[in-house]
């Protein structure tokens, strides 16, 4: 297996690139307090897909955009992105507030702001509501969670990388809890927990499920409790229907009755806490190594896109290396108001634990 490091790379931005996000500042009701930015491509499918990505602690937007390559894979393959993005004034970190209870609730807080999104997203680029999605890292992998199971009857899949499973905390206490010895519940119970979050009954969103085998920072059996939250919920047995690798990682799927693969898992071994990548020239390499932004010569986002059904077609070549981008800029833009009516990253070892556990309490915003 190869042995994933990060990179020393810096996302520091440059202080003369333009983002190519475009921040939407009146999406309609702003419950949590975010900021909306997409991306669109010069050419979209006639019905595009949209995929909704969700940073980790301490980055921004435009930061995780670049390093995970999302916009360049838009760009080829036709569909749009969303990117929320946390404020300072929510949380000092800019982490997305999972262990809230009323950030987490259908309807309420952070949630229903990015639910708010989504619905501007579909007006203004003319989506496919069966093909809205939703990734994210860390911070943003548990709030992947969250959207999946407080809104599934909108997502048709999910991607929680280095995550936690939906509802693992409601509480700072629970939060360290889940991140660091992680949270161990039988699958029944997990998957009530999604199936108490809507009214909704089925079909239920697929889910890619990433993790580094030496992340200190969350703890890899969150990733093999959200496999028994989702195993749950779709009503499939704990065992996969195959074990398979992928450049070089292991890969566990599980398919439904019709022979569709609705749940996956990636262990990528030796990889710390951040999302995986294939950096450089290669047909499906995207990204750019930086601060839990890590190369493990694959590539997450674009993995994930396939699972999906995303890549089938293209409307272009892939665009030039990412490389070779200049890093975009965060502009200051105001808060963005609410308005009109609502419409439907770490060591592999820990020599000093509780230096450890305080680095990555004030990573994940649980402490200043």
């Amino acid at each position: 297996m190869k042995a994933a490091a990060a990179s020393a790379a810096s996302l520091e931005p440059s202080p003369t690139a333009p983002s190519r996000l475009t921040e939407t500042q009146d999406f309609g009701p702003n419950p949590g307090n975010l900021r909306m930015f997409t991306y669109a491509p010069p050419e979209l499918d006639a019905l595009p897909a949209l995929v909704v990505v969700l940073h980790g602690c301490t980055q921004s937007a435009a930061g995780y955009d670049y390093g995970s390559g999302w916009s360049v894979l838009a760009e080829r393959y036709g569909f749009v992105v969303l990117f929320p993005e946390q404020q300072d004034a929510n949380n000092p970190k800019r982490c997305f507030n999972w262990f809230q209870p009323g950030d987490i609730e259908r309807d309420r807080g952070e949630a229903a702001s990015i639910r708010q999104m989504v619905e501007r997203a579909i007006r203004d680029h003319g989506v496919d509501r069966d093909r809205i999605y939703a990734t994210g890292l860390s911070a943003g992998g548990a709030m992947t969670a969250t959207m999946l199971a407080t809104y599934p009857e909108v997502f048709a899949g999910g991607a929680i990388i280095a995550g936690l499973p939906y509802r693992c905390a409601t509480s700072v206490s629970e939060a360290f809890e889940c991140m660091f010895q992680g949270q161990t519940r039988p699958a029944q119970e997990w998957g009530d927990l999604v199936r108490r979050a809507s009214p909704h009954r089925g079909p239920w969103p697929k889910v890619s499920v990433w993790h580094g085998s030496a992340d200190a920072t969350v703890k890899p059996l969150n990733a093999g409790e959200i496999i028994k939250q989702w195993t749950n919920v779709h009503g499939l047995s704990r065992a996969p229907s195959r074990n398979e690798t992928v450049d070089g990682y292991p890969r566990r799927v599980w398919t439904n009755d019709a022979g569709e693969d609705v749940v996956e898992e990636y262990v990528i071994t030796g990889m710390a806490h951040g999302t995986p990548l294939a950096t450089g020239d290669g047909e499906n390499n995207y990204g750019v190594a930086g601060p839990f932004l890590l190369e493990a010569g694959i590539s997450s986002s674009y993995h994930v896109a396939q699972f999906w059904g995303l890549t089938g077609r293209g409307v272009s070549k892939k665009p030039a290396s990412t490389t070779s981008r200049t890093i975009p800029t965060e502009k200051t833009l105001p808060s963005t108001p609410a308005s009109q009516e609502r419409r439907k990253q770490a060591p592999t070892s820990i020599p000093d634990v509780g230096a450890v556990i305080a680095k990555a309490l004030k990573a994940a915003g649980l402490m200043h």
